[in-house]
């Protein structure tokens, strides 16, 4: 199989002008955020975020460097006048920390969304474009839970696409519009496979179908395939979704106990609050996203 050209692929690259940093978060307007409000009805909630345990902040700040170690290292200190506080560092793209990539985090041809050179963007002292700046205000849109493993885990090495998004939505009731938050569950844990197993994860047929119903973010449990399911291809949701559609992702989201909400209150729509720290400049950051019935 031949590697899809750019003109191939799904691409929001100039369509909210050239400085835009937003990317498909402009598909939130004031209506979809009043959709997802007429949306809460028994206030229930759920969070879709991993909890994090720090570990001790040890020889180097930086060390060790593994999939094992804490994404939050953590040391305390205490100023004797009953005040203690805490230093932290926090690796963002963690597989066990549920996080929000910001549109610089991965760039094409050497640009970052919507083409600007990366060499510009990224300096020592953060990302001066396309960065977690844009989350500042956060984002409150309608969320759509898209369960793909309410029989178990999808299969080792599946692939998955826009038919298995369109039966989800058949059996849930549902239609995911522009503007919405796809949630999809493949059942999965977001750690590395170790056993030989093969990871599964979303296709460019699925991408492609996210960019013609106008998703606006993307929160699942297993995003790309790790290696990839088609090596001809561009990484599908980080390489397209996020780099050429510009579409923000959360990573690593823990999704068993909104699934299970869903399925006791026969609601797989709610209304979806993240709100990731103001911190400019970073190319993500950990985030606690809430989902309220």
């Amino acid at each position: 199989m031949s590697v899809p050209t750019v003109s191939d692929l799904p691409d929001n690259w100039g369509r909210w002008g050239i400085d835009d940093e937003l990317g498909t978060l402009n598909l939130v307007t004031d209506a979809v955020r009043a959709k997802a409000a007429a949306e809460v009805r028994t206030g229930r909630s759920v969070s879709l975020a991993q909890p994090i345990i720090p570990s001790p902040m040890i020889s180097s700040p930086f060390a060790p460097l593994t999939v094992d170690a804490s994404p939050v290292q953590h040391l305390m200190s205490y100023t004797g006048i009953g005040v203690a506080a805490d230093h932290v560092l926090v690796t963002n793209h963690h597989a066990r920390s549920t996080h929000i990539d910001a549109l610089a985090h991965w760039s094409t041809d050497d640009q970052v969304y919507p083409g600007v050179p990366r060499a510009q963007v990224v300096t020592a002292g953060g990302v001066t474009h396309a960065s977690t700046t844009a989350f500042a205000a956060g984002i409150t849109t309608r969320g759509v839970l898209l369960d793909l493993a309410i029989d178990g885990p999808v299969p080792s090495g599946y692939a998955v696409t826009s038919r298995d998004f369109e039966r989800a939505e058949e059996r849930e009731g549902v239609k995911v519009g522009s503007g919405d938050a796809l949630v999809v569950r493949l059942g999965w844990t977001s750690l590395p496979l170790s056993d030989g197993r093969l990871s599964p994860g979303i296709s460019m047929d699925a991408v492609r179908w996210m960019h013609e119903r106008g998703v606006a973010l993307c929160a699942a449990d297993r995003g790309d395939a790790h290696p990839p399911l088609d090596p001809d291809e561009p990484s599908p949701l980080h390489g397209v979704g996020l780099g050429r559609m510009a579409m923000p992702l959360i990573d690593a989201a823990a999704l068993d106990d909104l699934a299970a909400l869903c399925a006791e209150s026969q609601r797989y729509s709610f209304m979806l609050v993240v709100a990731p720290p103001r911190i400019h400049g970073l190319t993500g950051v950990p985030v606690n996203p809430v989902a309220v019935f």
